[in-house]
């Protein structure tokens, strides 16, 4: 492979693992809505209803699906960044006190936020399997 190619494979290889990573909380919110609302209640100090979760968690895999397709990258992928840095930075207390079971737990986020800013920068090099590169966007 060239380098090139290689930087394709591994962007892609992010991508996806990204979208696997995202789809079990995308799924705890469809299939599981009360678990995600006590997720809710612990992170973000709200109770939302059932139905709202819900919609959340359709938002969510709109979202997810069209990052996982290298669709509307700017957007998509921006989206992806900010749904996950909502989520780590409200992990902040956990991330403050690793030693705590199970916070070291909470720190696997940092690195994916870390590589997401890092997918987003290359974007534009994200080209395989990607609906935008087919387009020619």
């Amino acid at each position: 492979m060239t380098a090139d190619k290689n930087l394709e494979f591994s962007l892609l290889l992010f991508r996806l693992a990204t979208v696997a990573f995202l789809l079990v909380w995308v799924f705890q919110k469809l299939l599981v809505p009360a678990g995600a609302q006590g997720v809710f209640k612990t992170f973000y100090f709200s109770e939302p209803p059932l139905a709202l979760i819900a919609a959340f968690g359709v938002a969510q895999l709109l979202i997810v699906l069209a990052f996982g397709l290298g669709f509307l990258r700017f957007w998509s992928y921006g989206a992806v960044i900010i749904m996950h840095a909502v989520s780590t930075l409200s992990t902040i207390p956990r991330l403050m006190d690793p030693f705590t079971k199970p916070n070291a737990l909470f720190w696997a986020a940092v690195p994916v936020l870390a590589g997401l800013i890092g997918l987003f920068l290359l974007r534009d090099r994200d080209r395989m399997f990607s609906i935008d590169a087919r387009r020619g966007r």
